[in-house]
């Protein structure tokens, strides 16, 4: 089963299992971790489900859409060039059976 570590800045973490196919998104939304907001239920046209990736995994996520690009430019916190992403935007599954994110202090 899919496994999602939230790291939140206060230091607390939150390991989430999910079912393949799930984003990190709607998987944090489904288990109450804090920081991660998804008002627009996972469109990519809000921003409030950033995240920042661990580096260990980065290599092997999908490239960036234009539409999640253009999203990352409007996020609350700070965007980090290589580690930020839209959550709605990483599905679990066998091509990413486990990532490490951190979660921004702020999303709106």
């Amino acid at each position: 089963m899919p496994e999602i570590v939230f790291h939140q800045p206060g230091g607390r973490v939150a390991t989430v299992e999910t079912e393949a196919g799930v984003s990190v998104m709607r998987a944090a939304v489904q288990n109450a971790v804090e920081g991660i907001v998804g008002e627009c239920g996972g469109q990519a046209m809000c921003a409030t489900c950033h995240v920042l990736v661990h580096e260990s995994v980065l290599d092997g996520l999908p490239p960036i859409g234009d539409d999640e690009e253009e999203m990352l430019d409007c996020t609350a916190a700070p965007r980090d060039p290589r580690r930020s992403r839209l959550g709605c935007q990483l599905i679990m599954g066998t091509d990413l059976p486990k990532v490490a994110v951190d979660v921004p202090e702020t999303q709106l």
